[in-house]
């Protein structure tokens, strides 16, 4: 029989699933004009949003199956999950967003991938029943998922060139001051999703020892 905490898990990986879901239907179909952080088709995969979004998606069906089948599910790729919608949702609404206030970086299928799935996702992970505390070093390899894209990122512009506006390869303008900048930026976004991991981390373990010690 599940606790109230596996069911809660089971509906808020299923509302990840659904949310995901819609901001694909949407983002494969339409194109948010102006941002430069949406275009139209499969094209939309060059966007860690994107990526970081279907990767959630794919593993709440997979946490779903698993919790149904009575097994547990790597709580290391539940992070690794959670730690990159994570790290979308902290760039677009405390940097990119105030950066660009003429644009809604919340509109069409962003609205899904920046705002509603990382929150759910999120929330999902912070009361997560777990059995025991999770490792430190997770924290680490859940933040090889934006040097994994760094690493594509700048090999494609070293191979292709960065292009011009709007055909450009630096869709997200990391280059834009010049490659030393860029490493910078990319530093910098590697050190917020460790940290976005640590904090998560630290959230679940605080939650489950409160809950532990309630009556």
């Amino acid at each position: 029989m599940k606790n109230k905490r596996e069911k809660l898990s089971i509906f808020f990986n299923i509302l990840i699933i659904i949310f995901v879901g819609c901001g694909a239907v949407i983002s494969m179909n339409t194109a948010t004009p102006g941002t430069g952080l949406s275009v139209k088709g499969i094209a939309n995969l060059k966007f860690f949003t994107v990526l970081s979004n279907l990767f959630s998606g794919v593993v709440a069906v997979l946490w779903v199956i698993f919790c149904f089948l009575g097994k547990k599910f790597p709580i290391l790729i539940k992070m690794i999950a959670v730690a990159s919608v994570g790290l979308t949702f902290f760039i677009i609404a405390a940097f990119l967003q105030p950066m660009n206030p003429q644009f809604n970086l919340y509109e069409g299928g962003n609205f899904w991938f920046h705002l509603v799935a990382p929150v759910v996702s999120m929330l999902d992970f912070i009361f997560l029943e777990t059995d025991e505390k999770i490792p430190f070093k997770y924290t680490f390899i859940a933040a090889a998922a934006s040097l994994v894209y760094g690493i594509g990122y700048l090999i494609n512009l070293l191979v292709n060139g960065i292009g011009e506006w709007p055909d450009t390869n630096d869709w997200y303008g990391f280059v834009t001051w010049g490659y030393p900048v860029g490493f910078g930026i990319f530093a910098f976004i590697v050190l917020l999703n460790f940290g976005i991991a640590v904090l998560f981390r630290a959230l679940n373990i605080g939650v489950n020892k409160k809950l532990k010690k309630s009556p």
